[in-house]
């Protein structure tokens, strides 16, 4: 055999060898991860609950499409963290700052809605408060199972309630949150103040990786901003500003802000794997997942993408779940299908497309490493050199 075609021989083999050890293996060969745990930061978009407990209650007709009633979420069913924990079979996760009816037996999340990554946005839980807590959830946790809590405090036995201290190094780390530092800034400051940002906004995020790390943590799923720009909230206050739309009718100057975002974020991804050896890192797409949902919306059996289902930003804004007479035009009114609407509300997505975009990011397509989700403990060791064949 010639060494051109040893080196290939060697090159397919060496990388076929680095990934299976990262895969938990079956008796029959590689089968997918699995975690015993589940913990999400996040906004919005990944609240399950604790923006309603702490702040201020998701009323009707949130939750109205699959629970049946308002489960903490903004959206009229599941969210796309719901569908994940459905992926791994994994039971939806409790929001940490809930005291009613939790389980945490299988992770937490701390994520709430309105949250941003530095302090400072619109909400009081920030991701380093965020953080915060998990390190307390997962410190007293430990202290449980190890009887190392003061004896004056009157502990219940929750250990069926908790995670195990053995499943916070094998859980999966979920991050979905950036999109409301970039709204605030549109909001408050320039678009220009907004682009500079940026690098801050990500080292807090980086800084909060390698703080998990620390913690045990090895595994981590890193959504992307979506293109916020699509928001109808957004086109609906920008559309009047010459040039201000794309081809599909976004506002431009947000979503090339967004993609400015997306593309440090990646650049920071990149720069964790080198510097924590033993991370998996995913990163997941989600802009260009939910820009191909807007773009084909109607190809897809979606109405407008910028028509929302519940509340009004047109001329009046009306909070979903409420309505108003406004010289005798009607405001607010529920849509009659939520399952053909792109946007809830305005500002998050339906529950149908959720399904749409998490069959697509759950698979892999839209990931870097192109791994599914239930492979996201697929550990890509350092590839480099292996190239290198002489």
């Amino acid at each position: 055999m010639d060494s051109m075609r040893l080196c290939g021989v060697l090159r397919l083999v060496v990388v076929g060898f680095l990934v299976l050890p990262a895969v938990v293996l079956g008796g029959s060969g590689p089968r997918r991860c699995e975690f015993p745990a589940i913990f999400n930061f996040g906004d919005s978009n990944s609240d399950t609950g604790g923006r309603s407990a702490a702040l201020s209650e998701v009323h009707q007709p949130n939750g109205e499409t699959f629970f049946g009633h308002p489960s903490g979420r903004v959206c009229d069913g599941r969210l796309i963290l719901d569908l994940i924990a459905e992926e791994l079979k994994s039971p939806y996760l409790s929001a940490y700052l809930d005291s009613i009816g939790t389980d945490f037996r299988h992770g937490a999340n701390f994520a709430t809605g309105g949250s941003s990554i530095r302090p400072g946005g619109y909400s009081p839980f920030h991701l380093w408060i965020q953080m915060s807590q998990f390190m307390r959830f997962k410190s007293q946790t430990e202290a449980l199972y190890n009887n190392q809590l003061d004896p004056s405090r009157k502990i219940p036995p929750v250990k069926s309630s908790l995670p195990m201290p053995k499943d916070f190094s094998k859980a999966l780390y979920i991050f979905d949150i950036g999109q409301n530092d970039l709204a605030y800034g549109f909001q408050y400051t320039t678009l220009e103040q907004v682009r500079l940002s940026i690098p801050d906004i990500l080292s807090e995020l980086s800084q909060a990786v390698h703080q998990l790390y620390k913690e045990g943590a090895r595994i981590f799923w890193v959504h992307n901003t979506g293109p916020i720009g699509c928001l109808p909230k957004s086109v609906i206050n920008d559309r009047s500003k010459p040039g201000n739309l794309d081809q599909i009718g976004c506002v431009k100057p947000q979503n090339e802000i967004a993609q400015e975002f997306n593309r440090q974020l990646k650049d920071m991804v990149f720069k964790l794997r080198a510097q924590l050896p033993d991370a998996a890192l995913t990163h997941v797409d989600m802009y260009s997942a939910k820009y191909a949902l807007i773009s084909n919306a109607k190809n897809e059996g979606f109405v407008d993408p910028f028509e929302l289902c519940c509340g009004s930003y047109y001329g009046y804004y009306i909070d979903c779940g409420k309505k108003e007479i406004v010289n005798g035009t009607v405001y607010g009114s529920l849509c009659q299908n939520p399952s053909r609407h792109v946007s809830w509300d305005g500002i998050h997505y339906s529950e149908s497309a959720n399904l749409w975009i998490a069959n697509r990011i759950l698979n892999g397509s839209f990931s870097d490493p192109p791994v599914s989700i239930r492979e996201a403990c697929y550990h890509p060791k350092n590839l480099v050199g292996v190239e290198e064949c002489n």
